[in-house]
């Protein structure tokens, strides 16, 4: 049976490093995102490249229905896997859809920037709902939705494998007075992670936060000379940027169960970035 991954924003940036970290390690992959699927027509043919199956999800995650759509989408492709595979004789893939793999990842890593930095002191309430409907609410009932479904899988079948993987930020700790709403909303995934991972400890579910720091991103591509400038005045104690597959090989690390006694941890991938110096 297949081991499976949902990538959501993982058609660019770091969520495709994660996506192509993964499928070279065989992971069949649910990808999302909130364009037509002839958009990223192209990055889901170079991760087919790798031999694994690939599809795509499309929804907003900052909506309700959005959610609605990735986890319908999510379970048909499950359940599409079933096909033709002896060993999954007898699942009931109605009931309880992930059992149609043997390991599930949820790697929530969509989000998004404000649309304009603005001084603390003018922050908008519109920029501060649409930050935080995608990178807090939505990642929290998405997690929710699905953390339900792993449970359920789990107490079918103890066999069953299901993981977490929250993608925050270096903003969850340090201070940026022109973002403040994206800052507040990766903190508050922070704690978010920390709570899952206590809710579904007891179910042998673990649950990890990756804190990426400066990542050369589309994200980032409007401040490259400001930190091409601070990272040569030694902003991280690695003089370089951070690129989507550092992130992609840390994901996968925990998607492999390399680290099984480490629920609720952080897992810093920002070249020493936060590392207290004199």
């Amino acid at each position: 049976m297949n081991k499976v991954a949902l990538v959501t924003g993982g058609s660019r940036g770091i969520g495709f490093g994660i996506a192509e970290k993964l499928a070279a390690e065989k992971w069949d992959l649910v990808i999302n995102g909130v364009r037509e699927e002839s958009a990223v027509s192209e990055p889901l043919a170079k991760l087919r490249a790798y031999g694994v199956k690939v599809g795509y999800a499309r929804g907003d995650i900052g909506s309700s229905e959005g959610r609605a759509a990735i986890l319908v989408a999510t379970h048909a492709f499950c359940r599409s896997l079933l096909a033709g595979d002896g060993s999954a004789a007898g699942i009931d893939s109605t009931r309880y859809p992930l059992l149609a793999t043997r390991s599930f990842v949820l790697v929530n890593n969509a989000g998004v920037a404000p649309k304009v930095r603005a001084d603390l002191l003018e922050t908008s309430e519109e920029s501060y709902d649409y930050v935080m409907s995608t990178n807090l609410r939505g990642v929290f009932f998405l997690t929710q939705a699905f953390a339900r479904d792993m449970v359920a899988a789990k107490k079918a079948d103890p066999a069953f494998s299901g993981c977490i993987v929250n993608i925050t930020s270096i903003s969850a700790t340090v201070v940026s007075i022109t973002r403040g709403e994206y800052c507040i909303a990766k903190a508050g995934l922070s704690m978010m992670s920390q709570l899952f991972a206590t809710r579904l400890g007891p179910d042998g579910i673990p649950v990890y936060e990756v804190r990426p720091g400066v990542i050369k991103t589309d994200m980032t591509a409007g401040v490259t000379e400001k930190y091409d400038k601070l990272i040569a005045g030694g902003l991280n104690i690695q003089p370089r940027w951070g690129f989507p597959e550092d992130v992609g090989k840390a994901v996968a690390s925990l998607a492999r169960g390399d680290l099984p006694f480490s629920t609720g941890q952080v897992i810093m991938v920002d070249g020493g970035l936060v590392v207290p110096r004199l």
